[in-house]
Formats: structure tokens, C-alpha cells, sequence
């Protein structure tokens, strides 16, 4: 990966970052806010301020800002400055806690993950070492009905919906892959995988102006996860009550991975993790790349190897 340039934020934790119809990066930080950042001038404009932490998000054509965030759950901003609007914050009578990241078709159908049910935000390690399986990927029709598509997967993250509308593509952190469901044809209602044993944590996906699906990955993989991964859920659980100094930890990388839709890998783009770190999402835009990282307080530029 090449060089990396930093643009500061007045916060931390740019857990996603998406592009606007007006070429800004529209990302979420730790107190609330939900900033637009011009990348060529370094500006910043506060958008909004959600009542918790925003995690995904999704900019539409129209100016609009879909928002996961962990107090008001899947939340509408109509336009930068206007009105917050909660779209979903309970399923099937239970709060939704921990949504992680939404994306909207031009029909107006949303869908979005759960990570976990089991697990906060703030203990999401909880839920990696747990091995728990209580992510889910929902769905939500433009007459405002929530449904299940898929339930027990380990920690759902980042989602991309193929152009064709087919098919919806789901990271599971937990698990190393990336899932397909399938919304049409022949397989439609079931699910398979479209990437498995990734090399690291997959979380937040975006499809590209290239046309491939870039995938975030925070961290390489650690062997004592890995040797946990087939134990029974107890002893997976007790993993967690390891004094936090000796539990596993994300390496220092920058990490960033792009796969055709069909799941061929194109990009496999690293780099250490000296002046950034943490990658939680990326976003391709006409050959630059955007970076984002629940850590760092800035949002990371660079450009795809020349």
C-alpha cells in the first residue's frame, strides 16, 4: 500500500467512512458526530450528532445519511443539518443493540447487521473470543417492516448489495468470510459462502467505483483464536476471563482487500502500522482510497499502486 496522508478530526474513532454525492467522506466519530471531510482541501462540517456511537453508514443520491448507531439504532438523517429520524430501534419486541453497518437500494429497501446480542460495542472482543453466532443480516421494506434474512452469524459486519440487486454480501468478523445471501432467483432465501478463510478480520465493505467489493481488514488472524475457534462454547467463554493484558489483541497493520463479485481477490494492499492503524473500513473512489479505523483520530488517504 502506498504512503498514507492523515486528515485529523476533531474526535476519535472514524469507524466507517462512505462517499457523498458531492465527493466528500462522510464518517462518524466517538462523541456523536457525523462529519463530511473534503479530502483535497482538509475541511470539515459537522453534519449531525446522534445520541450514541455511530458505526455504519450509507450516503444516498438525494443528500440523505442512513446511520447504525448504538443508542438509536438504525437512524435517517434527511439532509446535512436536518432532521434525525429513528427508522428501527427495536426487533421483534427486543431493543436493537450493536447495529454495525446499512446500505439502501434505490427502491427503498434497507438492509443492515446486528453484530451481536449477546455483546456491546465496548466488549466487542467479547463476542470474537465467545465465538457467540448471534449476528444477524435484516432487512428493511420501503413500507417500514423489519425481517430476518439471516440469523446466527458471527459478528455480521460490513454489507454490499451486487448491482444486479441478486444478492447481498455480509462480512462475519468471527468467521473469516464474507457470506452471500441470495434475494433472487432459483437460490433465492439461502446463503452460502463467497470468501472463506480470509487471511484476517473482514469488517466494513464497500462497493467500489471500480466495480469491486473493498473490505476492510482490521487485523491478521491469531493463532490462539484460531485454536479456540472449534472448542465448545464454555471454554470459548472462559477465554474471556483472561486478564485483559493477556488476551489477544489486533496487530498495528493497515490492511485493505478488494475481491471481484464473484469472490476472485484483485487487491491484497498492506502496510505497517506506524503513523495509522486499526483499518475498519475503506472506500474506493477513482483510484484513492479512504480509510477508516475505530482508533485513530483521523480518516487516512492514499491511492491505489501505480
Amino acid at each position: 500500500m502506498p504512503e498514507l496522508r492523515r486528515i485529523e478530526l476533531p474526535g476519535r474513532g472514524p469507524e466507517d467512512v462512505v462517499i457523498a454525492a458531492d465527493g466528500r467522506v462522510l464518517t462518524g466519530i466517538d462523541d456523536g458526530g457525523i462529519l463530511a471531510v473534503d479530502p483535497a482541501l482538509g475541511t470539515i462540517e459537522q453534519l449531525a450528532r446522534t445520541p450514541g456511537r455511530p458505526l455504519g453508514l450509507h450516503a444516498n443520491p438525494d443528500g440523505s445519511v442512513l446511520i447504525c448507531d448504538t443508542v438509536g439504532g438504525l437512524m435517517r438523517l434527511e439532509k446535512p443539518g436536518g432532521k434525525l429520524e429513528t427508522l428501527v430501534n427495536k426487533i421483534e419486541g427486543e431493543p436493537l443493540e450493536f447495529p454495525s453497518n446499512v446500505v439502501e437500494t434505490a427502491d427503498g429497501v434497507v438492509y443492515f447487521t446486528q453484530s451481536s446480542r449477546r455483546w456491546p460495542l465496548e466488549q466487542w472482543m467479547g463476542d470474537i473470543l465467545e465465538h457467540s453466532g448471534t449476528g444477524r443480516l435484516l432487512r428493511r421494506t420501503a413500507d417500514g417492516r423489519v425481517e430476518i434474512l439471516l440469523d446466527g452469524l458471527n459478528f455480521a459486519n460490513g454489507l454490499v448489495v451486487a448491482p444486479d440487486g441478486a444478492s447481498v454480501l455480509v462480512a462475519e468478523t468471527g468467521a473469516y468470510r464474507i457470506t452471500r445471501y441470495w434475494l433472487t432467483g432459483p437460490r433465492a432465501g439461502t446463503a452460502e459462502p463467497l470468501v472463506e478463510n480470509l487471511p484476517g478480520f473482514p469488517d466494513n465493505m464497500l462497493l467500489g467505483s471500480d466495480g469491486l467489493v473493498w473490505v476492510s481488514i482490521t487485523s491478521p488472524r491469531k493463532p490462539l483464536l484460531d485454536l479456540l475457534l472449534p472448542l465448545p462454547g464454555l471454554l470459548r467463554q472462559l477465554t474471556w476471563t483472561i486478564p485483559e493484558a493477556l488476551q489477544p489483541k489486533p496487530e498495528r497493520t493497515v490492511w485493505a482487500m478488494a475481491f471481484g463479485l464473484d469472490g476472485t481477490p484483485v487487491h491484497d494492499l498492506q502496510r505497517e502500522g506506524i503513523d495509522y492503524a486499526m483499518v475498519t473500513s475503506v472506500a474506493e473512489h477513482d483510484g484513492m482510497l479512504y480509510l477508516g479505523s475505530l482508533s485513530e483520530s483521523a480518516i487516512a488517504v492514499t491511492h491505489l499502486p501505480r
